[in-house]
Parts: C-alpha cells; structure tokens; sequence
C-alpha cells in the first residue's frame, strides 16, 4: 500500500526550477533523485546544526529508486516528506514522499539508502551519533 501525505509528518521544501522541465513539460524523471538528494542532506543539516560534508563520518548514496505517480513542473513547490524504513549500523534507509505544497496527492515515492563511510579510507563506519538521533526522530515506516 502507497504512503499517504499524513504518513510524511517532516517534510522538506523546495521550489522546482525552469530546467527541470523536460520536452513534455513535466519535470524530467532523473530531476527526481536530485531533490530526494538535497532533502535528505539539507535536512540533515538544518536538524543536526553540522556540516555534513566536514564529519569524520560521511553518508554516501549506495542505492536510489523512484516510483513515478503523477507529474509535477515547473513552476511549482514541492514538498519532500521524510521518513526511514531501516536504520542499521553504518546505514539508513529513508522512504521519501515527493507532494506539491498543499496537495496530498502523493507525486513520486523514493527509497534512498546512505551507508557511512571513514571520509579518508571510505570503509564502512557507524552512523554518527548526531545523525542516528536526528533520523532516529523521523517517522518509520514499512519497508
């Protein structure tokens, strides 16, 4: 069963831009993994009140996906809500729910999975503990 609005209680927004729209004159499918991409990160940076990038511990993308429902363009802002379906030991697993503001017609459905990595040697490394407890207060839903 698909996500509801009510399911994505945290969310981050954003306006679309011109070049996002493609030849249809909707916003291109690749688009997509951008704003999951700067919801997640800018989230994390407005709730951990950190530099992610300068962390000893870094979140790299290991794996994306998107469900498609409905099209956005531009103009338009957008809603990225957040949720997790799994936080393990060096990684997390988010479900992000991608709206226009005010409606609650769910538009795109991601997965979005960072693992942490040492930012010298990039091997796998714990989540650290600002991250764990940020995402920790995010909604969990089924995977």
């Amino acid at each position: 069963m698909k996500p509801t609005r009510e399911d994505f209680p945290i969310v981050y927004t954003m306006t679309t831009r011109w070049n996002d729209n493609d030849h249809y004159g909707h916003m291109n499918n690749a688009t997509y993994f951008e704003y999951i991409d700067t919801a997640v990160n800018g989230w994390l940076i407005e709730r951990t009140g950190a530099d992610i990038r300068e962390l000893a511990a870094i979140g790299i993308v290991a794996s994306t996906g998107c469900d498609y429902y409905a099209e956005i363009g531009f103009p338009a802002t957008i809603e990225v809500g957040l949720a997790t379906t799994r936080i393990g030991t060096s990684s997390i697993t988010y479900q992000l729910g991608v709206f226009r503001a005010g409606d609650p017609k769910l538009r795109a459905l991601a997965r979005f999975v960072h693992v942490y990595v040492d930012a010298d040697t990039r091997r796998p490394v714990p989540i650290p503990d600002g991250i764990r407890a940020a995402v920790e207060s995010l909604p969990k839903l089924e995977g």
